[in-house]
């Protein structure tokens, strides 16, 4: 089982594609932060898709929890009446899209499920839990990220996020009772509100270089030259 609560400094951790088994590089030339909520479909893409370009460029990953219904209710309220006309041809079509994407990205993409919405603070307070140890935040994330998507599974039921830790190498339990502690109700609220102080208004919201601020699966192209563009002014 992995400890919990460890001291560890947070580290970037690229990982490329479906082995994530890459060597870390000891001197980045550029830098990449992923807010991500897990109950985002989009950042479950991204999440998958944004590894082989850190690995591609050489960039580092700092993988960064937040609540992403606590930045649209603060910056992006008008997302939900887009949500509630189903009616809405671009809301039709955003769920073909999102497949498509998946076959694409060959990520399960079993969605919506009868969970959706989510309410993802349990699901996130975990992952805050984890976030000094970034190889373990990624591992979990994966973990929970395929439980959602690929199995419909509901990560705001206790139990079933306990079985997820659990599977995942983790006393889910133990990681449970931590995310419940005031620290780590306080980071995830720091979190959401450093992404809105930066600028962002949903999940994902990748950062390169503390500065460039992207979203979404769609940009990862665009993040694609960013990076490239920094590591060959570094160079």
């Amino acid at each position: 089982m992995v400890a919990i609560g460890s001291t560890a400094t947070r580290k970037p951790t690229p990982r490329p594609g479906k082995s994530c088994s890459a060597s870390r590089r000891t001197d980045p030339l550029a830098e990449i932060e992923f807010f991500f909520d897990l109950s985002s479909p989009w950042t479950r893409l991204a999440f998958h898709n944004i590894q082989p370009i850190a690995l591609e460029t050489g960039a580092s990953i700092v993988w960064r929890p937040f609540l992403v219904g606590g930045v649209f209710n603060a910056v992006n309220p008008t997302v939900y009446a887009g949500r509630a006309d189903a009616d809405n041809p671009k809301h039709r079509n955003t769920f073909k899209w999102l497949k498509d994407w998946a076959r694409l990205a060959e990520v399960p993409m079993n969605f919506p499920s009868r969970h959706h919405p989510l309410k993802s603070v349990r699901a996130m307070r975990a992952c805050c839990a984890l976030e000094d140890d970034q190889a373990a935040l990624f591992r979990f994330a994966e973990a929970a990220f395929n439980a959602y998507f690929g199995d419909k599974m509901n990560l705001d039921d206790a139990e079933v996020l306990t079985q997820v830790a659990d599977a995942a190498g983790f006393d889910g339990a133990a990681l449970l009772r931590r995310s419940e502690q005031d620290e780590v109700k306080l980071r995830l609220r720091a979190n959401t509100q450093e992404v809105i102080d930066r600028g962002g208004f949903g999940s994902p919201s990748i950062f390169i270089n503390k500065t460039d601020l992207y979203f979404g699966n769609d940009q990862l192209p665009i993040v694609r030259l960013a990076l490239q563009e920094s590591v060959a002014r570094a160079s």
